[in-house]
């Protein structure tokens, strides 16, 4: 089974954006060499525990700096950008890393309101609530140079011009994100560590309702949380800060990851809120705890491939899981990339 990288450039309390953005370029050659498949970059605004609000620019910078594996966004958030722009910059990473690049596309505003409506180019009116997917047809004519021969973007070229394009997936925590993947003919990714309870019926229903479109078959991966350590108990610990940073976002609180003994101060006895779901957003556990439950979930949905997320005040604690999770999962290991050699 492939397994695959969605990072969010958390932000350990103590350490600044900047060191947390350089920890992601370090994980990125890591996951590279581990033999990972694709390392996604997410896009986030004016969160002080997440430092990337600007995907397209890592994915350039990691792309650079790995060998093999596919970079991409997870995902750009489209609502705000047009999608020329969108496609210009996604067709420019395509031509520096042919073959590599992902465009991950969501309609979430990454922020809050007031986030949002700062980044709007066009205040004088109110947003359309219901432009997501205009935009995304927009954006998928440009890439692919096909619109209809009376549509007034036909004579606009979008450069670079070079074979190929972009892979382009759907993500979302709906089934909302799935009947659109499904009608449009798009690969989807889930993002299950965001919303847990719809997953089976999401990927149920995208596979059954697939019409071939720029993909030919359905493909669909899910997005899980996972903290692997040595053993259960250390894996836990480390869990508590990935708990308490949750439980604040919940609260408008987005102050940096703490470390586990701040986590257990603050949290004491208090219980995460109750899901019903089949399976946890995050799995947490030693190496083998983990494979067998992710494996487990894999098979029931019929996925080849799985995306995993892991955030924890310690970067050297997160480089370890993924170290141990490609181990368990018997990833094949590339050559060295570009910082290796």
């Amino acid at each position: 089974m492939k397994v695959s990288v969605i990072d969010q450039s958390p932000v350990p309390a103590g350490t600044t954006p900047a060191q947390a953005l350089q920890n992601s370029i370090e994980l990125a050659r890591l996951a590279d060499r581990l033999g990972y498949e694709r390392f996604w970059i997410a896009e986030h605004h004016a969160l002080d525990a997440l430092a990337s609000p600007a995907p397209e620019i890592l994915i350039a910078r990691i792309g650079a700096e790995t060998k093999g594996i596919r970079v991409g966004s997870g995902g750009i958030l489209l609502p705000h950008y047009s999608a020329l722009k969108v496609a210009e910059v996604f067709r420019m990473l395509h031509a520096l890393y042919p073959g590599r690049i992902d465009l991950g596309i969501g309609r979430a505003p990454g922020g809050t309101p007031l986030d949002a409506f700062a980044m709007r180019a066009e205040r004088t009116r109110e947003p359309v609530s219901d432009d997501f997917p205009q935009r995304l047809m927009e954006l998928l004519a440009f890439l692919d140079s096909n619109f209809p021969s009376d549509h007034p973007f036909k004579r606009i070229r979008v450069s670079p011009e070079m074979p190929g394009s972009p892979e382009v997936w759907l993500l979302g925590s709906s089934l909302w994100s799935a009947s659109a993947a499904a009608q449009i003919g798009l690969p989807y990714a889930f993002a299950h560590f965001i919303d847990p309870e719809p997953t089976r019926s999401a990927i149920e229903y995208y596979r059954s309702h697939f019409v071939t479109g720029r993909a030919a078959t359905p493909r669909a991966i899910i997005a899980m949380g996972v903290i692997c350590a040595d053993n259960d108990e250390e894996a836990e610990r480390l869990f508590t800060s990935t708990r308490l940073f949750r439980r604040r976002v919940r609260m408008g609180d987005t102050r940096p990851i703490v470390p586990p003994e701040e986590a257990i101060a603050e949290l004491g006895t208090a219980r995460d809120p109750i899901v019903q779901s089949e399976w946890p957003r995050y799995v947490v556990g030693s190496p083998e705890t983990v494979r067998s439950r992710l494996t487990a979930v894999a098979e029931q949905l019929q996925l080849d491939e799985l995306m995993v997320i892991t955030v924890v005040h310690d970067h050297r604690a997160r480089m370890r899981s993924y170290e141990l999770l490609a181990e368990s999962f018997s990833l094949e290991p590339r050559p060295e990339s570009r910082a290796g050699r």
